[in-house]
């Protein structure tokens, strides 16, 4: 707000000089005008042109003509400072509004760098809080497992209900399982626990079983799948 301020008391100050100097200068033709007039004017008690060199019976105009060349002097000193006043002020007017965009500029650098440091935080923070949820979508996992070799089908049903409006939860946060089983070993997204030989060659170099699973979050690697790798 100070600069603005600033900036409109500046952008006044140089109307105001502009006005100052175009009435100084109308006053300057005015009087060069009224001189050359005064060149073509004679002298009523000698006949000569006013403008001519000094008779002796003309004495008593020398006076009115100091007077005149007095006042044409002032008048070109007082455009000359204000041309100068009109330079510094703009001058001036230049400078605070680099100051301006500068400053502007440093503020919408800090006010981006905030925000990106806000996320960080909320992500990581999120991250955080699915990463220690993550135990008990393995144990959601060993028992349905289990209970896939038992006959009672309300513990099938509860556990996979429970298992599933969790997993659903935690997708919509960004969560997403890592497939493993039957793709190419990547290290990127794989962690070797275990070697098995496989007769299959097309099998070899390939996730054979998945021993924990593993989970991205927002596209960035939460926790590594744990596999068994075909040789």
């Amino acid at each position: 707000m100070v600069y603005f301020q600033k900036d409109i008391k500046d952008k006044k100050d140089v109307k105001k000089q502009k006005e100052e100097e175009k009435e100084l200068k109308k006053q300057q033709e005015e009087m060069e005008s009224k001189t050359e007039e005064s060149c073509q004017e004679t002298h009523e008690c000698c006949g000569k042109h006013k403008c001519e060199d000094k008779h002796e019976c003309c004495e008593n105009h020398e006076g009115e003509e100091k007077h005149e060349c007095k006042d044409k002097k002032e008048l070109k000193e007082k455009i000359e400072k204000l041309e100068k006043e009109k330079k510094e002020t703009e001058e001036k007017l230049a400078k605070e509004k680099d100051d301006y965009i500068r400053l502007m500029a440093e503020f919408e650098t800090f006010r981006r760098r905030s925000a990106e440091e806000k996320l960080s935080i909320v992500s990581s923070a999120s991250a955080d809080t699915i990463k220690g949820l993550l135990p008990v979508l393995d144990d959601c996992e060993r028992a349905i497992e289990l209970l896939e070799k038992s006959s009672d089908e309300a513990a099938k049903e509860g556990t996979g209900l429970i298992y599933n409006k969790l997993m659903k939860y935690l997708k919509s946060k960004g969560l997403e399982v890592i497939e493993a089983k039957g793709k190419k070993f990547d290290t990127d997204f794989h962690e070797a626990v275990a070697q098995v030989p496989v007769a299959e060659k097309e099998k070899k170099g390939l996730v054979y079983d998945v021993v924990e699973t593993g989970y991205l979050f927002n596209g960035k690697i939460l926790r590594y799948a744990k596999v068994v790798v075909g040789i």
